[in-house]
């Protein structure tokens, strides 16, 4: 990482090949701390009880950065970036929990030797919580996890509850050093400069939160988004707050079919040879069950793939959710007693929705043919490790009505603001409303690069 998030970009765009950097901007004074208060992600981060807390780093340079390439390449989004950070708090009304996520699914333990991040999001989780201790006198998972964890390591504690297919992580000592928060393969023949995504056709196969989110701001470039989901197992964030779901979807079109039989398959191939860009967030065998590998299939010239996963397609097995994969990027925040606390809210998953549509939009830049391996826990790892505040002090001080975070340096404060509630563009389609006209005219599928 370099002393500037400018150069820090244009470093991960190198990587995707022969791409234009976005210019250094103009200094403009200002503070990322100063940012980071405005943005409602401290006022998520820190004891329920106590203060809130200043980012590990100013992850709000680096993420504004990200965005100015974005719109280098893509021409203007209207997206606040720092809105991405809170926004999902903002829609649900969610608060500061310390060790325990804002959501509440995901909690840090305290282990002999450090700490261990747990994610029991899923009733499957809590149900396998009395194997993972080996006893079934159990009541209330949460305090039997965390006497269990005391007196073990926390990479091993990590490693067996891991081996239920439960999200876990141990916070390491310091932050993996990541230079670049994606892995590049080529899967096609380079297929010419696309940097306007007008008319592109985006199939996004994701779901919840960091795979939507790199959809919507695809759309919000210009590409036409189809969102595809399995009628036996819809995503999972429909059944949430609506007004989050309507901001990461309006606009999309929605199809849904059934995975399990032979012409939902047929369908889903239909839709992935059509599209110039493909999103997922699933485990590679579950998509090589489908047919779908990736790398296994012959794409047209210029198709990209973004592949989202908690640690990389080369740690298939190890799934993430958003929190514990920021713990495990080391992406934390520290108490008034040094202990760790969850930074904003899931904040591993909005970082890597930006991350991975930087991604995709370089690589079509470059003539795609490219598959992108996103991991969450890298992309939490790199922002953990941006260049740290040259300036300082930044005491948080306590006011009526909230807190406040000077910067003597520029002679400002700024109160601590609550996360804001995301305004939707409008309703998102119901689930599948699109399927017959979409699945019964082939010419709807094409993608523009697709031969006619």
């Amino acid at each position: 990482m370099t002393d500037d998030p400018a150069e820090t970009v244009r470093q991960w765009l190198r990587t995707l090949g022969d791409i234009a950097p976005p210019p250094a901007p103009a200094p403009v004074p200002g503070c990322p701390l100063l940012d980071w208060a405005a943005s409602g992600a401290m006022e998520l981060t820190g004891e329920a009880d106590g203060p809130p807390v200043l980012s590990p780093g100013p992850m709000t340079a680096l993420l504004r950065e990200s965005m100015a390439a974005l719109t280098h390449i893509a021409g203007p989004l209207p997206v606040d970036p720092v809105l991405i950070l809170g926004g999902r708090a903002g829609a649900m009304n969610l608060t500061r929990r310390g060790q325990t996520s804002a959501g509440g699914a995901t909690r840090l333990l305290r282990a002999s030797d450090g700490w261990c991040a747990v994610t029991l999001s899923r009733p499957d989780d809590l149900e396998l919580v009395p194997a993972m201790l080996g006893r079934a006198d159990m009541t209330d998972p949460w305090p039997e996890l965390a006497r269990a964890v005391r007196d073990a390591k926390a990479n091993e504690f990590a490693d067996h509850i891991r081996m239920f297919g439960v999200p876990a992580a141990a916070l390491p000592p310091e932050p993996p050093a990541v230079h670049v928060p994606w892995q590049v393969s080529t899967i096609a023949d380079p297929g010419g400069d696309a940097r306007r995504l007008d008319g592109a056709l985006v199939v996004d196969l994701s779901s919840l939160w960091a795979g939507p989110l790199c959809a919507r701001l695809l759309g919000l470039a210009g590409a036409r988004v189809v969102k595809v989901e399995s009628t036996r197992r819809p995503d999972g964030a429909r059944t949430g707050n609506r007004r989050f779901y309507d901001w990461l979807h309006a606009g999309h079109e929605s199809v849904a079919v059934d995975f399990t039989l032979s012409d939902g398959r047929g369908a889903l191939a239909d839709l992935v040879r059509a599209a110039d860009l493909v999103i997922e967030a699933s485990r590679p065998r579950a998509l090589a069950q489908l047919g779908l590998a990736p790398e296994r299939l012959d794409h047209r010239a210029g198709k990209v793939w973004v592949s989202i996963t908690g640690y990389g397609r080369g740690q298939p097995d190890r799934v993430a959710f958003g929190d514990d994969a920021a713990v495990a990027g080391g992406l934390v925040g520290r108490s008034a007693a040094g202990e760790p606390v969850f930074c904003a809210d899931a904040v591993a998953d909005p970082l890597t929705g930006v991350v991975a549509a930087l991604a995709a939009l370089g690589a079509l830049a470059c003539g795609g043919g490219q598959l992108i391996d996103v991991s969450m826990r890298n992309v939490a790892a790199a922002f953990a490790t941006a260049p740290p505040v040259d300036h300082g002090p930044h005491p948080v001080r306590r006011v009526p009505g909230g807190s406040v975070v000077e910067c003597r340096a520029l002679g400002r404060t700024q109160k601590v603001l609550p996360p804001r509630t995301p305004v939707p563009e409008g309703a998102a389609a119901a689930m599948g409303v699109h399927t017959a006209r979409l699945l019964s005219r082939g010419t709807e599928l094409r993608g523009r690069s697709a031969p006619r």
